[in-house]
């Protein structure tokens, strides 16, 4: 059976901001009304950094929208329109059709109002003109190679976001919300074990106030750290989560209804997690596939009738820094799937039924990867029966741990796992 590109399918999860896929890809074509809204990237030496195109669309503008630092840096006057608490874009919006420039730091498109501003205009209204972001100042400044080091920004998000990056001799660049925050994140840190690690406080990248200061994070003591502010981390601590699937259970938060070790690598090499794919976790107890399948770079829904056990994923998630792509959703499927996003692939450890097989079928699109574990013989006769209808592969995994055995070892058998998997 052909299968549909999941780009062309797949509707975009609610849980992140998403472009929809006719504006990724900007068509250079000569238009004869120019972009009412110009984006500039604005560097901490202001107009100076600016050529001079840049300074004549600020010059011609209507109205200048920016944070309060970008209006002063460019002295905008009575035309600056600095942004709402909170942030919004919905004044440029609004003033749609006038000359209208958008300030943002460095490259607006790296973690900037230009994606959220792009997302809801039509690509001949508006043109962007960068300028380098902070990550690529702090690059140079220390002789990184930007490819591999892990860019996240924090001024709006909390410390554990970093959680998945977080390994001895990892290197990381920080966007960070204020001075006070870099004493707050080194003591953080230093309670996840990276007390060691090397601190570069970058403030003011690029313009006449900038300042680098070099310190050991569980040694840090500044009181003056003044924003725009940018932290550049080397790690060291401990090894950090492993890449590979099959993280170890205490990962993640359970009443003991988790799809253990050895069958979740097992699932989750079958599910094929790809950067940005959709998943369904149907039944998904303590939402350890759902978790490291967006670990691996997916997002999830992960659906689960019990209150406390989505509580449960609700924790795991903020512990690992995967807020913002697992959406948990309380109810029992196949009804309360009616108004999900369509998946990629989709996973069902508990409940399997005819009729939740039955909807998945009929409800998900050609190419969607569908995996069910069974461990009572009714749901081991079921997926037996729909691999007899519909095909793919059936996979019986029996798995032995070594124990006491009087004075000596023995092997204790787990309860053997059924496994159907099929590409829809």
């Amino acid at each position: 059976m052909a299968s549909t590109p999941a780009c062309a399918r797949r509707r975009a999860i609610r849980l992140a901001s998403v472009v929809p896929p006719s504006k990724r890809t900007r068509i250079m074509a000569n238009s004869p009304a120019a972009p009412w809204l110009i984006i500039i990237g604005l560097g901490e030496d202001g107009m100076a950094g600016l050529p001079a195109a840049r300074q004549t669309e600020l010059a011609n503008a209507e109205l200048i929208f920016g944070g309060p630092r970008h209006l002063a840096l460019i002295n905008a006057g009575d035309r600056g329109c600095p942004w709402p608490v909170p942030f919004s874009i919905d004044p440029v919006l609004a003033a749609r059709g006038r000359k209208v420039v958008v300030l943002a730091s460095g490259d607006p498109f790296w973690f900037g109002a230009g994606t959220r501003l792009a997302a809801n205009l039509s690509p001949e209204e508006w043109i962007a003109h960068p300028a380098p972001s902070t990550f690529s100042l702090a690059a140079s400044r220390l002789g990184w190679a930007l490819e591999h080091v892990a860019c996240i920004a924090l001024h709006a998000a909390p410390f554990e976001r970093l959680k998945p990056v977080l390994h001895s001799k990892g290197r990381i660049i920080c966007l960070i919300r204020d001075g006070s925050a870099v004493g707050s994140l080194a003591k953080w840190l230093t309670e996840q074990g990276f007390g060691s690690s090397t601190l570069h406080i970058m403030e003011a990248l690029g313009g006449p106030q900038e300042r680098i200061r070099t310190v050991i994070c569980q040694q840090f003591a500044y009181t003056d750290v003044r924003a725009p502010v940018a932290v550049a981390l080397t790690l060291c601590g401990p090894a950090g989560l492993s890449r590979a699937s099959g993280l170890p259970d205490n990962t993640f938060l359970h009443d003991g209804q988790i799809t253990k070790r050895p069958i979740r690598a097992l699932t989750l090499s079958t599910l094929a997690p790809r950067p940005g794919d959709l998943l369904w976790d149907i039944g998904a107890g303590s939402g350890s596939i759902s978790l490291e399948w967006c670990l691996a770079s997916g997002q999830a829904i992960a659906v689960e009738p019990r209150a406390d056990r989505a509580a449960n994923i609700r924790a795991s998630a903020s512990a690992l820094g995967l807020e913002p792509v697992i959406q948990v959703v309380e109810g029992r499927a196949p009804q309360i799937l009616h108004d999900l996003p369509t998946p990629d692939a989709v996973f069902i450890g508990g409940g399997a039924s005819s009729a939740m097989l039955e909807y998945v079928w009929e409800n998900v699109p050609s190419g969607t990867r569908i995996v069910a574990n069974g461990v009572t013989l009714e749901t081991e006769a079921l997926l037996a029966t729909w691999y007899g209808h519909k095909g793919g592969d059936l996979l019986r995994i029996e798995l032995a741990n070594a124990a006491p055995l009087g004075t000596m070892q023995g092997w204790i058998p787990a309860r053997p796992i059924v496994q159907w998997n099929i590409v829809r």
